[in-house]
């Protein structure tokens, strides 16, 4: 087949052009456009041997103005749904008991019928229903938007400068931010992770195990370690060291020598007792100690993180990239594990892990399997997935682990998708 040149190609464009809009073409140049794939590819251009140095520019010009079907989707409306979906078996902690998971579920829809889920978990059944109040005044305000998650984002920081980034308005944003980047991954029939410019890997993951005493956390920790966990997460901040310390024996003797095990205190400690206690624990190999003090005392996890060999770990409870930064410039921890709901959504989340590369510091995640297991492919410094089912129940295709690592090849979006028929039966 003769090869038209670019700069031939180019011309005989322009001669069609109609000078009132995109260009209208005769049935050969709308053939070469639609059938030849280089044919508006500069790059494509180069490799064919029609190419010339001089007529690279004229190749450039023939993308000045798109074409209507590479437009930024419109994003419509929003669906928000709250549910409460119960645990198996309650999930307990120094600091108190997760029962259930009240859930905002928010449904982004854009002009071309294509939509994004995002999940806002409130923790407590009180405030689920003003959350999901929130959420519905708030997506009202994007509506008729053009469909970009980082533009929004940044017109809710600016909007609520004053109010603050923090607490229900930061979830609810959150929210919204999560089912807009799913729902622009899906309009370019795309994973998230490829999305932003990264391709699927393998995370080693984690499985949790409550505050059940030595005997039930050791059966659990066994359990989740012959589903091939790479390590086993166990709250901790009993009355007594000597507690502690029998409940991470136990599990050792339960799951043997290669899984890791993390113990989370769930800011149940001061600083000087937890320098005083956690020295106890320095030599029984653990990964890290989660949370040891108040999660916005820095300069209290600062303290610990000197005193302590085993690495702190903290983050889940930090409010945006803006607590992490203040984090960092501490020294408050070792490892860091943003909560992608609290961080900022999947726009934060990109925020935070790109402070973690630029200092070094190894990320894992908090809750969310789904969407952090491929948000964790997109992080320079990923460490571990914190690999929880809570959510299960609404989630039409939960996140699948084999061999303990994750796996999220094949996925539309950020992966999460509805179950309609639980969502109908925990509705609130």
């Amino acid at each position: 087949m003769d090869v038209l040149s670019p700069a031939g190609f180019v011309a005989s464009i322009r001669t069609c052009e109609t000078g009132a809009g995109w260009r209208k073409r005769s049935p050969v140049h709308h053939a070469l456009i639609h059938e030849l794939p280089f044919a508006l590819n500069p790059r494509a251009l180069i490799k064919t041997r029609a190419y010339k140095p001089d007529t690279v520019r004229d190749s450039l010009r023939m993308n000045e103005r798109p074409p209507a079907r590479h437009r930024l989707p419109k994003i419509t409306a929003f669906a928000v749904r709250a549910v409460r979906v119960p645990m198996k078996q309650p999930h307990r902690t120094a600091s108190g008991s997760v029962t259930e998971s009240p859930l905002v579920l928010v449904d982004a829809i854009t002009d071309e019928g294509i939509s994004g889920d995002g999940i806002v978990f409130t923790y407590t059944a009180s405030a689920l229903k003003p959350t999901a109040e929130l959420i519905r005044n708030l997506a009202a305000s994007v509506e008729g938007e053009p469909l970009a998650p980082r533009e929004v984002a940044d017109r809710f920081a600016a909007r609520f400068r004053l109010l603050g980034m923090k607490g229900l308005v930061s979830m609810a944003v959150a929210g919204i931010d999560m089912a807009l980047w799913d729902a622009l991954a899906r309009t370019h029939d795309t994973s998230l992770v490829r999305l932003l410019g990264y391709v699927e890997k393998p995370i080693p993951a984690y499985g949790a195990v409550g505050y059940d005493g030595a005997v039930d956390a050791a059966r659990c920790a066994e359990h989740r370690a012959k589903r091939g966990f790479k390590g086993i997460k166990v709250k901790i901040g009993y009355p007594t060291v000597s507690e502690d310390l029998a409940v991470v024996h136990a599990i050792r003797k339960a799951i043997g020598d290669d899984p890791a095990i993390m113990v989370d205190y769930n800011q149940s400690l001061t600083p000087a007792l937890a320098v005083q206690r956690l020295r106890a624990l320095d030599d029984e190999g653990l990964t890290w100690i989660e949370e040891p003090v108040r999660a916005d005392d820095y300069e209290g996890h600062a303290l610990v993180a000197r005193e302590i060999s085993t690495p702190i770990q903290c983050g889940e409870n930090w409010w945006g990239p803006h607590d992490m930064r203040q984090a960092i410039a501490a020294r408050a921890s070792d490892y860091m594990m943003p909560d992608v709901m609290k961080i900022g959504g999947v726009t934060g989340w990109q925020r935070a892990a790109a402070l973690a590369e630029a200092h070094g510091i190894p990320l894992s995640n908090h809750l969310w399997p789904e969407l952090s297991a491929q948000l964790l492919c997109a992080a320079p410094t990923a460490h571990y997935l914190e690999c929880a089912d809570w959510w299960n129940p609404v989630v039409a295709d939960p996140l699948r682990i084999e061999k303990g690592m994750t796996e999220v090849t094949g996925i539309a979006g950020s992966g999460v998708e509805w179950d309609e028929n639980a969502i109908a039966r925990f509705a609130a």
